[in-house]
């Protein structure tokens, strides 16, 4: 499985009118021109419709239109729901359970606000149980982890200066590093991703020992010298060998002309060899997470002391902190807030399967073992609470990376009407991608003239495609909507779910005799 490949298109000029002689819009879907005329719910003054053509309502419209895109009439689930004006509410499938995709980490991260508060940090902690004679450390740095979904590289290369700053320049004693912090099982569930590549960054596991998302990002350049190769962060234990030659200038080739290919060795050392071939002038990189979690995290921050010319003497081991430790210094998280934005606008998955451990974390009981499975207890009961029912509702992990996940249309949508009126509604509608904007809708819908209209979470796998968020009608009433496709293929599922939101932008139900009534049926 790999993400969508978003291709660049021009912005709108302007919104097509709300007349019936209207222009069509160009290029909105691959593969069709919509007209705003088919668009249109009957009203006053419209002319008779034939005796056999009876006019559509806006649900019959839309589930028309997915069932011939689709070859199905169970392939579309979807709900939509008027929150601050006039409408109809929309339902199509709504109680049957989808496989969601990412629009699970809407649920994860809307719970993470009101669970653990919008300005909820997390702190990584280096400590010593040794004393400072001169410019050294005699003793041991331990480095008590925290479950922090984005400690970076730049944040340890910061924090690791303090040391520099305190005049140490050597440690006399082992790096220790203690992933307390979060209890798991070791048979957690797995995904098994049918793509060619299993160092690939969305498939990053969650981790106590999580730091710079677990991943090297390697590039290669091509100049006059011919091809050098370099990664970020420069570790010990990975090595590249570079088979790419350089040729003439011309243009700069896709990622996927470059192979590759990660050796592992029994020493824990892993040789990443590529291939290719790039003209002068270009680059090229790859993003590859190849090392456990606790390695790559103990070899960056020997890397970073190495930079900053402190020598560590010692073996890199895993302990708890003992309770008589010092401590030197912490490095904080930015609050739950830029957290949550960082996981909604780009999909990232490590980030919200370490929320729904942090929520575990903090709220388990003394007999849970899982915080994966204390996470979803809390998050279950939490939705309980507000009155949705959570019959059939399968989180797993809170990123959606899952074909075992299911929701439906309806939960989701009544998920959303809360999530409005929360305290923090702000603050998670700020998180979600801008149609036509950024994230992962920076590309969608940029021909409609709906550019910053709705913000809307994505989520995509095999045979799956999702939508989940608020969009707003041409008359400023905003509404939660959330539409999934279960389909085999999917492919065609987004320009069915991007025809929803472009529905209930230009013609929203909003109140015939016929879509009123239309309204009071759920279409199963």
């Amino acid at each position: 499985m790999t993400p969508i490949a978003n291709t660049p298109v021009s912005q709108a000029t302007g919104k097509p009118g709300r007349a019936a002689s209207a222009l069509p819009l160009k290029a909105i879907f691959a593969g069709f021109v919509l007209s705003t005329a088919m668009l249109a719910p009957a009203v006053a003054g419209d002319a008779p419709a034939a005796a056999d053509k009876p006019t559509k309502t806006w649900t019959t419209q839309v589930q028309d239109y997915a069932a011939r895109s689709l070859n199905s009439d169970e392939a579309l689930s979807m709900a939509a729901i008027p929150l601050n004006g006039p409408g109809i509410e929309q339902y199509i499938n709504a109680d049957e359970l989808m496989s969601p995709g990412s629009i699970m980490k809407l649920i994860t991260t809307y719970a993470a606000l009101e669970l653990l508060g919008p300005s909820h940090h997390w702190e990584t902690r280096f400590l010593t149980d040794g004393t400072l004679q001169g410019d050294t450390l005699n003793g041991n740095l331990f480095v008590d982890m925290s479950g922090d979904p984005k400690l970076t590289i730049e944040r340890l290369w910061t924090a690791l200066g303090e040391l520099r700053g305190m005049g140490i320049t050597r440690i006399q004693g082992d790096l220790v590093l203690d992933g307390d912090v979060f209890r798991l099982a070791a048979d957690a569930p797995a995904f098994e991703d049918n793509g060619d590549n299993p160092y690939a960054p969305f498939l990053v596991h969650p981790s106590a020992y999580l730091s710079n998302l677990n991943l090297i990002h390697f590039q290669v350049r091509s100049d006059e010298r011919g091809t050098q190769a370099w990664s970020a962060p420069a570790l010990t234990d990975v090595v590249i060998d570079n088979r790419v030659t350089s040729s003439a200038e011309g243009p700069c080739p896709a990622r996927r002309y470059f192979e590759w290919e990660p050796v592992f060795h029994d020493d824990g050392r892993v040789t990443v060899q590529v291939n290719g071939e790039l003209p002068t002038g270009c680059r090229t990189s790859a993003y590859l997470s190849l090392l456990p979690h606790e390695q790559y995290t103990a070899s960056m921050i020997r890397s970073l002391l190495a930079d900053l010319n402190i020598e560590l003497v010692g073996a890199d081991r895993l302990a708890t902190t003992p309770e008589d430790a010092r401590l030197l210094l912490s490095t904080y998280s930015p609050d739950l807030v830029s957290m949550v934005r960082d996981i909604n606008k780009w999909s990232s998955n490590v980030m919200a399967r370490q929320l729904l451990l942090t929520i575990g974390a903090e709220n388990r009981k003394e007999d849970e073992q899982d915080d994966r499975l204390a996470g979803i207890r809390v998050i279950t009961e939490w939705l309980e609470t507000k009155g949705i029912n959570t019959t059939g509702l399968v989180i797993e992990n809170g990123a959606g990376l899952t074909r075992d996940g299911r929701i439906t249309a309806r939960q989701g949508a009544q998920i959303l009407q809360h999530a409005w009126n929360s305290p923090f509604s702000a603050d998670l509608m700020a998180s979600l991608p801008l149609i036509g904007l950024d994230g992962t809708m920076a590309r969608r819908l940029r021909n409609s003239g709906m550019d910053g209209e709705g913000r809307i979470k994505t989520g995509y796998l095999e045979n799956v495609r999702s939508i989940a968020g608020y969009t707003r009608d041409d008359t400023n009433t905003t509404w939660a909507v959330v539409g999934m496709v279960n389909n085999d293929p999917a492919w065609n599922g987004q320009a069915v779910l991007d025809r929803i939101l472009y529905s209930l932008h230009f013609r929203p139900p909003t109140g015939t005799t016929m879509s009123q009534a239309e309204s009071k049926t759920i279409i199963r």
